[in-house]
């Protein structure tokens, strides 16, 4: 037997069909995507935020570098220059030859009665009466040198000095390139002229580089009168 409803049409409950289903699913599913949209543009906009604040944090960082440079630029300037002139110190002190101590220790070498009529030296051996390149044309190294022309009494203090020149510091040779008397010469004797006495004429040659020790050989240290300590 089939059942009747009674109940009148319009005071009946409603009953879901299924028919709005698929719409309420659309609709929920745009919601999300339209949530993940705000979710990402959020992301993304906090992001730039972030990159454009460390850029202006970098910027920043970078003018305040350019300004510190700038302002220690003078004193780079003053550093450069330094170096500069201590190089060029260096460079002179290493190139310095000891003259003094040379003269003093040819007042004590020189014969008794002999004397000097002119002295020409140089650190780099061009003196009057040295050769300064070889038979091949090839230069010689460089080393300081002197060339002495005075007047002594015997040609036997040409020979003595010579010997005693040798022992002086930082000699490395002595070369004579004359000694004589010239003949029909007056027997008065002057600073000029020799008269009867020998001319000399030879050239000291000293060593480049510095000995290890400033004592004359077979010392233990430099005498006063060469200029060392009392």
């Amino acid at each position: 037997m089939k059942a009747v409803n009674l109940i009148p049409t319009e005071q009946r409950r409603a009953q879901a069909s299924g028919k709005q289903a698929g719409s309420a699913y659309v609709l929920i599913g745009l919601l999300v995507t339209l949530l993940a949209m705000a979710g990402a543009y959020v992301v993304t906009s906090n992001s730039v935020a972030e990159r454009e604040s460390e850029a202006a944090a970098a910027k920043a960082e970078a003018d305040r570098l350019q300004a510190e440079i700038k302002q220690r630029g003078a004193f780079t300037n003053f550093a450069q220059i330094k170096d500069t002139r201590l190089a060029s110190v260096s460079g002179v002190a290493a190139g310095r030859f000891d003259w003094e101590r040379v003269m003093r220790e040819l007042s004590r070498v020189m014969p008794s009665g002999s004397w000097l009529q002119s002295t020409d030296a140089s650190v780099t051996g061009q003196v009057a009466g040295s050769e300064t390149t070889t038979s091949a044309g090839t230069p010689v190294v460089p080393q300081p040198k002197a060339n002495l022309v005075g007047c002594t009494p015997q040609q036997s203090d040409v020979a003595r000095m010579m010997v005693r020149m040798r022992q002086m510091h930082r000699v490395a040779d002595v070369e004579l390139n004359e000694s004589s008397t010239e003949p029909g010469e007056s027997s008065e004797v002057s600073f000029e002229n020799c008269g009867k006495y020998y001319k000399f004429d030879l050239v000291i040659s000293f060593d480049a580089s510095l000995s290890q020790t400033e004592a004359p050989r077979g010392k233990q240290s430099v005498p006063a009168s060469l200029g060392g300590g009392s």
